[in-house]
Protein backbone atom coordinates (compact mmCIF):
# COMPACT_ATOMS: atom_id res chain seq x y z
CA UNK A 1 0.00 0.00 0.00
CA UNK A 2 1.48 3.27 -1.15
CA UNK A 3 1.76 6.41 1.01
CA UNK A 4 -0.46 9.23 0.61
CA UNK A 5 0.99 12.08 -1.03
CA UNK A 6 2.44 15.31 0.25
CA UNK A 7 -0.54 17.08 -1.03
CA UNK A 8 -2.61 15.07 1.95
CA UNK A 9 -1.02 16.74 4.50
CA UNK A 10 -1.07 20.31 2.82
CA UNK A 11 -4.44 21.08 4.93
CA UNK A 12 -2.75 20.20 8.19
CA UNK A 13 0.10 22.28 7.81
CA UNK A 14 -1.86 25.59 6.48
CA UNK A 15 -4.30 25.25 9.73
CA UNK A 16 -0.62 24.56 11.74
CA UNK A 17 0.91 27.79 10.19
CA UNK A 18 -2.07 30.11 10.52
CA UNK A 19 -3.47 29.23 13.47
CA UNK A 20 0.00 28.36 15.38
CA UNK A 21 3.43 29.34 13.71
CA UNK A 22 1.93 33.14 13.03
CA UNK A 23 0.40 33.83 16.40
CA UNK A 24 3.95 32.49 17.83
CA UNK A 25 5.72 34.89 15.42
CA UNK A 26 3.87 37.09 16.35
CA UNK A 27 4.24 37.03 20.06
CA UNK A 28 7.90 36.96 19.93
CA UNK A 29 7.85 39.81 17.98
CA UNK A 30 5.87 42.09 20.78
CA UNK A 31 8.47 41.01 23.12
CA UNK A 32 10.83 43.48 21.37
CA UNK A 33 8.52 45.92 21.75
CA UNK A 34 6.39 48.38 24.22
CA UNK A 35 2.89 47.82 23.63
CA UNK A 36 0.12 48.75 26.43
CA UNK A 37 -2.45 47.57 23.84
CA UNK A 38 -4.00 50.77 22.51
CA UNK A 39 -1.23 52.49 20.78
CA UNK A 40 0.88 51.15 18.19
CA UNK A 41 3.65 48.59 19.34
CA UNK A 42 7.29 50.67 19.98
CA UNK A 43 9.86 48.41 18.99
CA UNK A 44 12.50 48.79 21.95
CA UNK A 45 14.97 45.96 21.37
CA UNK A 46 16.86 43.17 24.20
CA UNK A 47 14.51 45.87 26.69
CA UNK A 48 12.05 43.48 27.32
CA UNK A 49 14.36 40.49 27.60
CA UNK A 50 17.09 42.36 29.61
CA UNK A 51 13.88 42.98 32.33
CA UNK A 52 13.11 39.42 32.15
CA UNK A 53 16.97 38.20 33.18
CA UNK A 54 17.27 40.85 35.85
CA UNK A 55 12.91 39.78 37.10
CA UNK A 56 13.38 38.24 40.77
CA UNK A 57 9.55 37.74 40.73
CA UNK A 58 9.64 36.10 36.94
CA UNK A 59 12.92 33.30 38.02
CA UNK A 60 10.18 32.81 41.05
CA UNK A 61 7.44 31.90 39.06
CA UNK A 62 9.59 29.31 37.26
CA UNK A 63 10.70 27.61 40.32
CA UNK A 64 7.12 27.36 41.42
CA UNK A 65 5.88 26.31 37.87
CA UNK A 66 8.62 23.79 38.34
CA UNK A 67 7.88 22.47 41.86
CA UNK A 68 3.83 21.92 40.87
CA UNK A 69 5.05 20.17 37.46
CA UNK A 70 6.59 17.67 39.13
CA UNK A 71 4.87 17.15 42.26
CA UNK A 72 1.71 16.40 39.29
CA UNK A 73 3.84 13.99 37.42
CA UNK A 74 5.14 12.44 41.16
CA UNK A 75 1.63 12.10 42.17
CA UNK A 76 -0.43 11.30 38.74
CA UNK A 77 1.82 8.74 37.35
CA UNK A 78 1.59 6.21 39.45
CA UNK A 79 -2.09 6.75 40.24
CA UNK A 80 -2.71 6.81 36.77
CA UNK A 81 -1.12 3.51 35.77
CA UNK A 82 -2.79 1.36 38.51
CA UNK A 83 -6.19 2.87 37.86
CA UNK A 84 -5.58 2.53 33.87
CA UNK A 85 -4.70 -1.19 34.41
CA UNK A 86 -6.70 -1.88 36.62
CA UNK A 87 -9.62 -0.96 34.86
CA UNK A 88 -8.35 -2.48 31.88
CA UNK A 89 -9.17 -5.85 33.38
CA UNK A 90 -12.17 -8.19 33.84
CA UNK A 91 -13.75 -7.50 37.02
CA UNK A 92 -17.22 -7.42 37.93
CA UNK A 93 -18.62 -3.80 37.81
CA UNK A 94 -15.80 -2.40 36.36
CA UNK A 95 -17.24 -0.32 33.70
CA UNK A 96 -19.74 0.90 36.17
CA UNK A 97 -16.92 2.35 38.34
CA UNK A 98 -14.61 3.56 35.56
CA UNK A 99 -17.64 5.50 33.78
CA UNK A 100 -17.88 7.16 37.83
CA UNK A 101 -14.48 7.42 38.05
CA UNK A 102 -14.19 9.48 34.71
CA UNK A 103 -16.87 12.12 35.53
CA UNK A 104 -14.52 14.64 37.08
CA UNK A 105 -12.80 14.59 33.36
CA UNK A 106 -15.99 15.89 32.23
CA UNK A 107 -16.13 18.82 34.08
CA UNK A 108 -14.46 22.20 32.74
CA UNK A 109 -11.27 23.00 34.73
CA UNK A 110 -12.81 26.32 35.82
CA UNK A 111 -16.45 24.53 37.66
CA UNK A 112 -13.32 22.23 39.14
CA UNK A 113 -11.50 24.89 41.12
CA UNK A 114 -14.50 27.06 42.09
CA UNK A 115 -16.23 23.84 43.75
CA UNK A 116 -12.91 22.86 45.18
CA UNK A 117 -11.96 26.25 46.85
CA UNK A 118 -15.82 26.31 48.48
CA UNK A 119 -14.52 22.73 49.43
CA UNK A 120 -11.39 23.97 51.05
CA UNK A 121 -12.53 27.40 52.55
CA UNK A 122 -11.09 27.30 55.70
CA UNK A 123 -14.43 29.10 57.30
CA UNK A 124 -17.09 26.90 55.74
CA UNK A 125 -15.51 24.26 53.56
CA UNK A 126 -13.61 20.58 54.54
CA UNK A 127 -10.90 22.49 57.29
CA UNK A 128 -13.84 23.52 59.22
CA UNK A 129 -15.12 20.11 60.05
CA UNK A 130 -12.10 18.46 59.43
CA UNK A 131 -8.93 20.33 61.03
CA UNK A 132 -7.00 17.21 62.18
CA UNK A 133 -6.62 16.39 58.44
CA UNK A 134 -6.30 19.69 56.50
CA UNK A 135 -5.09 22.42 58.76
CA UNK A 136 -6.90 25.54 59.84
CA UNK A 137 -6.05 26.61 56.35
CA UNK A 138 -4.85 24.31 53.86
CA UNK A 139 -4.22 27.50 51.14
CA UNK A 140 -3.08 29.75 53.77
CA UNK A 141 0.98 28.71 53.12
CA UNK A 142 2.99 28.08 50.01
CA UNK A 143 3.41 24.21 50.53
CA UNK A 144 -0.24 24.00 51.64
CA UNK A 145 -1.45 26.03 48.42
CA UNK A 146 0.84 24.01 46.43
CA UNK A 147 -0.64 20.86 48.28
CA UNK A 148 -3.83 21.61 47.03
CA UNK A 149 -3.05 22.71 43.77
CA UNK A 150 -1.83 19.22 42.92
CA UNK A 151 -4.64 17.71 44.79
CA UNK A 152 -7.23 19.67 42.67
CA UNK A 153 -5.31 18.85 39.61
CA UNK A 154 -4.75 15.29 40.04
CA UNK A 155 -8.33 14.92 41.02
CA UNK A 156 -9.52 15.98 37.66
CA UNK A 157 -6.94 14.69 35.00
CA UNK A 158 -5.98 11.49 36.54
CA UNK A 159 -9.03 9.56 34.60
CA UNK A 160 -7.70 11.58 31.07
CA UNK A 161 -4.14 9.54 31.79
CA UNK A 162 -5.89 6.35 33.44
CA UNK A 163 -7.78 6.26 29.91
CA UNK A 164 -4.54 6.12 28.18
CA UNK A 165 -3.44 3.42 30.16
CA UNK A 166 -6.28 1.52 29.98
CA UNK A 167 -6.13 1.40 26.19
CA UNK A 168 -2.42 0.53 26.25
CA UNK A 169 -3.32 -2.14 28.88
CA UNK A 170 -5.93 -3.99 26.80
CA UNK A 171 -3.46 -3.93 23.32
CA UNK A 172 -1.09 -5.89 25.45
CA UNK A 173 -0.99 -9.65 24.35
CA UNK A 174 -2.18 -12.01 26.83
CA UNK A 175 -0.15 -14.72 25.65
CA UNK A 176 2.61 -13.10 27.44
CA UNK A 177 0.52 -13.55 30.64
CA UNK A 178 0.02 -16.73 30.01
CA UNK A 179 3.96 -17.87 29.22
CA UNK A 180 4.67 -16.26 32.87
CA UNK A 181 1.68 -17.84 34.55
CA UNK A 182 3.42 -21.16 32.99
CA UNK A 183 6.78 -20.01 34.75
CA UNK A 184 5.05 -19.72 37.84
CA UNK A 185 5.12 -15.61 37.38
CA UNK A 186 2.21 -13.95 39.76
CA UNK A 187 0.62 -10.81 39.32
CA UNK A 188 3.19 -8.91 41.05
CA UNK A 189 5.70 -10.08 39.08
CA UNK A 190 3.89 -10.22 35.67
CA UNK A 191 2.71 -6.53 36.31
CA UNK A 192 6.55 -5.29 36.90
CA UNK A 193 8.47 -7.73 34.22
CA UNK A 194 5.61 -7.35 31.58
CA UNK A 195 3.11 -4.63 32.01
CA UNK A 196 5.11 -1.79 32.56
CA UNK A 197 7.85 -2.32 29.96
CA UNK A 198 5.31 -2.90 27.69
CA UNK A 199 3.24 0.37 28.71
CA UNK A 200 7.08 2.11 28.02
CA UNK A 201 5.54 4.49 25.18
CA UNK A 202 2.42 5.29 27.06
CA UNK A 203 4.28 6.46 30.28
CA UNK A 204 6.42 9.19 28.07
CA UNK A 205 3.12 10.28 26.16
CA UNK A 206 1.49 10.66 29.54
CA UNK A 207 4.24 12.37 30.94
CA UNK A 208 4.66 14.77 27.98
CA UNK A 209 0.86 15.81 28.56
CA UNK A 210 1.54 16.46 31.94
CA UNK A 211 4.69 18.63 31.32
CA UNK A 212 2.84 20.34 28.74
CA UNK A 213 0.15 20.70 30.83
CA UNK A 214 1.77 21.99 33.93
CA UNK A 215 3.49 24.41 31.96
CA UNK A 216 0.62 26.03 30.16
CA UNK A 217 -1.87 25.69 33.45
CA UNK A 218 -3.62 28.95 34.34
CA UNK A 219 -7.13 29.37 35.28
CA UNK A 220 -6.92 26.54 38.22
CA UNK A 221 -4.25 28.78 39.89
CA UNK A 222 -6.46 31.94 38.95
CA UNK A 223 -9.76 30.43 40.82
CA UNK A 224 -8.32 28.17 43.45
CA UNK A 225 -5.57 30.61 45.16
CA UNK A 226 -5.11 33.61 42.48
CA UNK A 227 -1.59 33.77 43.13
CA UNK A 228 -1.26 33.85 46.63
CA UNK A 229 -1.21 33.67 49.60
CA UNK A 230 0.97 36.62 47.99
CA UNK A 231 3.06 35.39 45.17
CA UNK A 232 3.81 31.80 46.22
CA UNK A 233 1.91 30.11 43.83
CA UNK A 234 2.06 32.91 41.00
CA UNK A 235 3.35 30.50 38.35
CA UNK A 236 4.83 31.79 34.37
CA UNK A 237 0.97 31.90 32.73
CA UNK A 238 -0.24 33.94 35.88
CA UNK A 239 2.73 36.15 36.04
CA UNK A 240 2.11 36.76 32.19
CA UNK A 241 -1.68 37.24 33.23
CA UNK A 242 -0.75 39.91 35.81
CA UNK A 243 1.41 41.98 33.41
CA UNK A 244 -1.06 41.93 30.63
CA UNK A 245 -4.11 41.91 32.24
CA UNK A 246 -3.38 44.15 34.91
CA UNK A 247 -0.44 46.33 34.20
CA UNK A 248 -1.13 46.43 30.34
CA UNK A 249 2.38 45.87 29.45
CA UNK A 250 2.01 43.32 26.92
CA UNK A 251 5.38 43.79 25.40
CA UNK A 252 6.87 42.25 28.80
CA UNK A 253 4.11 40.32 28.65
CA UNK A 254 4.94 38.57 25.25
CA UNK A 255 8.44 37.93 26.21
CA UNK A 256 7.26 35.45 29.29
CA UNK A 257 4.89 33.96 26.96
CA UNK A 258 8.03 33.40 24.35
CA UNK A 259 9.97 32.10 27.24
CA UNK A 260 7.11 29.85 28.65
CA UNK A 261 6.83 28.28 24.94
CA UNK A 262 10.86 27.90 24.59
CA UNK A 263 10.43 25.99 28.17
CA UNK A 264 7.47 23.92 26.96
CA UNK A 265 9.50 23.02 23.47
CA UNK A 266 12.17 22.76 24.83
CA UNK A 267 10.73 20.12 27.70
CA UNK A 268 8.93 18.15 25.50
CA UNK A 269 11.78 17.26 23.14
CA UNK A 270 14.12 16.62 25.50
CA UNK A 271 11.91 13.74 27.42
CA UNK A 272 11.08 12.36 23.81
CA UNK A 273 15.03 12.30 23.12
CA UNK A 274 16.11 11.35 26.55
CA UNK A 275 13.35 8.25 26.24
CA UNK A 276 13.99 7.37 22.31
CA UNK A 277 10.19 7.78 21.99
CA UNK A 278 11.47 9.48 18.83
CA UNK A 279 12.32 6.05 17.40
CA UNK A 280 8.74 4.93 18.05
CA UNK A 281 9.92 1.04 18.26
CA UNK A 282 7.14 -0.68 19.50
CA UNK A 283 6.88 -2.60 22.67
CA UNK A 284 4.39 -5.81 20.96
CA UNK A 285 5.85 -9.32 21.14
CA UNK A 286 7.38 -10.00 18.31
CA UNK A 287 7.36 -7.01 16.26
Amino acid sequence: MERPGVAWAVPGLLFFLVFAVAPMVGVLYLSFTHWDGLNAPQFTGTANWSRFFGDSQVWQSTSVTGVLLIGNIVVQAPISILLGVWAAGPQRNRAILSALFFLPLLLSTAATAVMWRQLLDPNFGLPSKFEWLFGANPMGTQQGAIACLVLVTTWQFVPFHSLLYQGAARAIPHTLYQAAAIDGAGRVRQFVHITLPQLRNTMITSTIFMVVGGLTAFDIVLLLTNGGPGTDTAILPFSMYQTAFRTYDYGYASAIASFLLLLATAASVLLTKLSGYDKMTSTMEGL
